[in-house]
């Protein structure tokens, strides 16, 4: 049928077609215009809550922050609270037992205070007949008379454990001269024997210088009475 057709029909169908194809493009260009401002304007949208949401987001971080801060600082105070509790309570428990003590401690003293007032009444007579004016100065003679007693005790012990640390030296001096002497008598005993010895030793020798003395005199003589008669004979 084409082929049967005129050129002008064709081309009056052709720019019929193409008036057709142009006004539906028109159309379509502006609906996708239409469509690219909604998709726009969804977007700016999208993006304003995406931003809002980003923000929120935020907000609810720095607030779950802030709450696990908030509760961990609320845990810490409640930590630090019981126990700050269980300190003051023990510190009253101690408290109550220093108390209970010293109540013990205050009857005690009382009791003692009522058993002692006797000796109060003592020291009040000893004032009224002494020189003293007030107990305080009884009280401070006797602590002086006391330290000068304990004074007194120290001294003579440590004057005692010098006479027992002189004993002792003097028995180890006594000792040590002993034996020194002990030796010493054992040598003059020695010395004795030898002496003796020695003097057993003298006496034949004397007897010998005796009779050597005997024949140097009777030697003597002779050779002077021989030089005299010689002299004699010479003259």
């Amino acid at each position: 049928e084409e082929d049967s057709l005129s050129p002008f029909i064709r081309l009056q169908e052709k720019k019929k077609q193409a008036q057709l194809m142009q006004k539906a493009l028109e159309v379509k260009e502006e609906a996708f215009k239409e469509r690219m401002k909604v998709i726009t304007c969804r977007w700016r949208d999208l993006h304003a809550k995406e931003a809002q949401l980003k923000t929120y987001m935020e907000k609810s971080g720095r607030i779950l922050k802030e709450n696990d801060k908030m509760r961990i600082q609320a845990l810490k105070k409640a930590s630090k609270e019981r126990e700050r509790k269980i300190q003051k309570e023990t510190e009253l428990l101690r408290a109550k037992r220093e108390l209970e003590a010293l109540r013990n401690e205050h009857q005690k003293l009382s009791n003692k205070v009522q058993k002692y007032s006797i000796f109060n009444k003592y020291l009040e007579d000893v004032v009224k007949i002494s020189q003293f004016e007030e107990i305080q100065e009884v009280i401070w003679r006797y602590k002086t008379l006391v330290r000068m007693h304990k004074d007194l005790l120290q001294a003579q012990l440590e004057h005692k454990e010098m006479s027992e640390q002189a004993k002792v030296l003097l028995d180890q001096y006594t000792t040590q001269k002993e034996a020194e002497i002990l030796q010493y008598k054992n040598e003059l005993v020695q010395l004795q024997l030898r002496f003796d010895q020695a003097q057993s030793d003298v006496l034949p020798w004397e007897t010998c210088w005796a009779d050597i003395q005997n024949t140097t005199a009777k030697k003597t003589l002779k050779l002077g009475t021989i030089k005299m008669a010689i002299f004699n004979l010479f003259q």
